[in-house]
């Protein structure tokens, strides 16, 4: 699968992403956040240095439609249905991978964040005790794309592969 990030102005972008199983989605716009780090990318990087297989891209890989939307519109109304039949229903390993991915994601970010010079100090809901030893790994590879990203033109792509 291959995810790929449209810069668009000031922090916000569009996020499409190109996968092998499951039907062809259509992009959709991101929720924007940090010059230097797109909050889906920052997910993404999350989910694949912690290992998170059923995050919001490990469900997408396998086939799940997450946050998108299919691009042809009688594919789009059958996920219509099927989602109000069935409900947006996760399994609790599901539930469980999603929310430590918001868990890392909410470390890592200030982390990042104090070791880059943005921020002075870490949120009080962040102790240096308690930050994971795979937050480490994380605030590399949030490094290794910041850069990238922040030096971007608007209209340009990143693409990362899952």
């Amino acid at each position: 699968m291959q995810v790929v990030f449209t810069k668009g102005p000031g922090t916000s972008y569009d996020i499409a992403v190109h996968r092998g199983t499951g039907a062809v989605l259509a992009p959709r716009n991101g929720p924007g956040g940090h010059p230097y780090l797109p909050h889906d990318l920052v997910h993404l990087l999350v989910e694949q240095v912690a290992g998170i297989e059923l995050g919001v891209f490990g469900q997408l890989a396998a086939g799940d439609n997450g946050l998108f939307w299919p691009a042809d519109p009688a594919e789009r109304a059958k996920a219509a249905r099927h989602r109000k039949s069935k409900g947006a229903k996760l399994s609790d390993r599901a539930k469980k991978d999603m929310g430590r991915s918001e868990e890392l994601a909410g470390i890592a970010v200030p982390v990042w964040e104090v070791r880059r010079g943005f921020a002075k100090s870490l949120p009080a809901y962040v102790t240096r005790n308690e930050i994971p030893p795979v937050v480490e790994q994380i605030v590399g590879r949030l490094d290794d794309y910041a850069d990238r990203w922040h030096a971007l033109p608007v209209g340009e792509s990143l693409t990362v592969p899952w």
